[in-house]
């Protein structure tokens, strides 16, 4: 299928690679906010372990980012080239990403801290929220334009790309949960980040011819 000719085409690949950048910055970030306190040595096992909202949030955080790199790379891959909106797109979710470290040391923070657990896990929850709607911007703006779209994927995928449900609508129920329940609301963010992540290889088949 011929591609109609675009006047404001930009590389796909110069988008790739910023992305990759900062996606491996954020998830690296994570983890540095995890620290015990050197007078903890006589205690090091408890310290630990009252370390869980932390590794909680670690992990959580890092799902997500990693789902939503996932989503990246299938629609990147699918790709031929980029234009002016995908890439502002793109720095919006980007932007996103790269703030994500905060409200996770924020949760790890503030959780068992009654008033203020509530506020950090309301936070988390909306930045977790504007990702997915920033990433599904970004999916449903590259595949409906199709001719930045290589030729050998098939409309009907792309189709079926652009229909795909969205997350947004358990994060408002998650933030819910977690304003009144907040250890629990932590846990459905998780739950909503591996639920999302288990059918990347449907989406990436869906934009990807295979044989």
């Amino acid at each position: 299928m011929a591609t109609q000719e675009v006047t404001d085409e930009l590389p796909i690949g110069r988008l790739e690679a910023f992305s990759d950048g900062v996606f491996a910055i954020a998830i690296t970030l994570l983890v540095l906010e995890l620290a015990i306190s050197h007078s903890a040595g006589p205690h090091l096992l408890r310290a630990i372990l009252d370390q869980w909202p932390s590794y909680l949030a670690y992990v959580t955080s890092f799902f997500t980012i990693g789902v939503i790199w996932l989503k990246h790379a299938a629609i990147t891959n699918a790709l031929r080239a980029g234009d002016a909106t995908l890439y502002r797109l793109n720095l919006v979710v980007l932007f996103v990403v790269a703030l994500l470290p905060y409200p996770t040391k924020i949760v790890g923070e503030f959780i068992g801290e009654r008033s203020p657990e509530r506020v950090a896990v309301v936070f988390y929850g909306l930045a977790l929220l504007v990702l997915d709607l920033a990433m599904t911007a970004f999916t449903r703006y590259g595949a409906q334009r199709r001719q930045l779209v290589k030729d050998d994927v098939a409309e009907e995928r792309i189709e079926a790309a652009v229909g795909q449900q969205p997350s947004y609508a358990f994060y408002v129920g998650a933030i819910a949960v977690g304003y009144f329940f907040p250890t629990a609301g932590v846990i459905l963010y998780l739950v909503i980040a591996i639920a999302v992540g288990v059918p990347v290889r449907t989406l990436r088949r869906v934009l990807l011819r295979r044989g």
